[in-house]
């Protein structure tokens, strides 16, 4: 109970995706009882259960799915109509028809084309040989019922509040930054403060793959906001870009911040680590790099607001700016550096590695 007290909460007091559930639950509703009071009170259609039915599983989560998922349900509906009622009309024998009809209409439920709705096919012909007798009659008029019900469940969730989940993309988008960020600034402080503790490098990477999930949401939810979008009225109103550019653009980045970050806390523990299989950075090079850190975990965040926020553009151009210096500086670093063991070298140049990829992809995308 108190976990539906706080969603509903939730739902009230701005756009969540508990809001939108509580929605897309009352236009289901609404297509049913729209579907039922046409085809069953107004005209009393002699199998007008059928509109309801599917008006209510066609309110979708996007307007496009909706009109997919419709067009594959009445395809399904209608083959596995046709075929029961051929059968049924030749054999006369509700279970002889069935042990005919059903393998065959499983097995036209796995058709590629069908999607996921292959199952109704299955289920529209068990409609016509347990409703009584069979008839060409019964069942056109079952199809034409499910053809309503299709029309005004993608109508009801086309015209009334389609749906949109660009606020959730950018949430999840920003969510994932602040936490790259986050993670970024926590290995600064520590490289910066010359702490080595095994079990905080630890906890830093475990942040870091975790990132990597999170890229993940981020990704799926900007594929879920695009496909809101097509065929949504709502779209002309809010002037939302179908390409998403810069959701694409965004989701390049975090890439590059997720692998740099995994990449950063692995050379960090292992060089933390008791045994000392990567040896610890000159104290004054981690200071330094802790200071590219620090700068690009700052570019990170500007990046994130100067697109799905505040116009910070100029900001984003000068944290890049100094990003670039910062780098210059790495590559000085490691070009003095006088040091002739070969492991130490190699920890240099994974951290300087890890640093240039993720610079150049900062550079490219704030410029």
């Amino acid at each position: 109970m108190a976990a539906a007290a706080r969603a509903a909460r939730r739902a009230w007091a701005g756009p969540c995706r508990e809001r939108d559930l509580a929605v897309q639950a009352v236009k289901a509703a609404l297509a049913a009882w729209v579907a039922w009071a046409v085809a069953g009170w107004w005209l009393r259609a002699p199998v007008a259960f059928v509109a309801p039915w599917v008006a209510v599983v066609l309110v979708e989560s996007t307007v496009y799915r909706s009109i997919a998922h419709g067009l594959q349900q009445l395809g399904a509906i209608a083959a596995g109509t046709v075929a029961a009622t051929a059968v049924g009309l030749v054999l006369h024998s509700t279970v002889a028809a069935m042990a005919v009809v059903l393998p065959l209409a499983m097995l036209l439920g796995q058709w590629r084309r069908l999607g996921s709705q292959g199952i109704y096919a299955a289920t529209g012909a068990l409609f016509v040989l347990t409703g009584g007798s069979v008839s060409v009659a019964t069942s056109a008029a079952r199809l034409t019922e499910a053809l309503f019900g299709a029309v005004v469940g993608i109508a009801v969730n086309a015209l009334v509040r389609p749906p949109l989940y660009l606020h959730d993309t950018r949430a999840v988008l920003r969510d994932a930054t602040e936490e790259a960020h986050d993670i970024l600034r926590a290995v600064a402080d520590g490289l910066a403060g010359g702490r080595w503790d095994t079990e905080e490098a630890g906890a830093w990477h475990e942040r870091a793959l975790r990132l990597h999930r999170l890229v993940d949401r981020a990704r799926s939810a900007v594929e879920w906001g695009r496909e809101s979008l097509r065929a949504n009225p709502r779209r002309r109103r809010t002037g939302a870009p179908l390409s998403g550019k810069g959701y694409d653009d965004a989701i390049v980045v975090l890439d590059y911040a997720a692998v740099h970050t995994a990449g950063v806390t692995r050379t960090v523990l292992e060089a933390a680590a008791e045994d000392r299989s990567a040896p610890r950075p000159h104290p004054g090079l981690a200071r330094r790099y802790a200071e590219f850190l620090r700068r690009t975990a700052r570019a990170l965040r500007l990046y994130s607001h100067s697109r799905f926020g505040d116009d910070r553009e100029d900001e984003l151009r000068a944290a890049v700016e100094d990003l670039r210096g910062t780098l210059a500086e790495l590559r000085r670093d490691l070009a003095r550096s006088t040091t002739d063991d070969p492991d130490e070298v190699a920890t240099y140049g994974a951290l300087l590695a890890q640093a240039h990829r993720l610079a150049d992809q900062l550079v490219a995308s704030g410029t």
